[in-house]
């Protein structure tokens, strides 16, 4: 792999995961061979969290707050607000929940590997 380079107005932005969020790949999960993936993820305007339970079967994941806010409930440390430049790094397996996001949340996340499963899970 050599140097990769991408620009913002490259790739656009797609629905995913979640409903209520927009994501836009960064191209990681592909020079790395799915070993990592790396999305800039967005709120939709007017679209709201649904505040489930779940974990990712996955082996690490960090996220840095780019601009706005969001509520998350994690059960080790209860609830939190992050705001922009906060940063996350978030244990495998962790249950948790996203409670609510300003409309102007913008983040990046990066996960290993790039694929991982979300599990709906009870409460703690």
């Amino acid at each position: 792999m050599g140097t990769v380079i991408r620009h913002a107005d490259q790739d656009g932005f797609t629905r995913g995961l979640r409903a209520f969020f927009e994501y836009r790949d960064l191209g990681v999960a592909g020079e790395t061979k799915g070993g990592y993936g790396a999305h800039v993820i967005r709120a939709i305007p007017g679209e709201h969290a649904q505040p489930q339970w779940h974990l990712h079967k996955l082996d690490f994941q960090f996220v840095v707050v780019l601009k706005g806010w969001v509520r998350f409930e994690y059960e080790d440390i209860g609830e939190v607000e992050l705001r922009a430049g906060t940063t996350v790094l978030q244990p495998p397996m962790i249950r948790h929940r996203e409670i609510a996001h300003s409309d102007d949340l913008e983040l990046i996340e990066i996960t290993s590997p790039a694929e991982f499963e979300t599990e709906l899970v009870a409460a703690p």
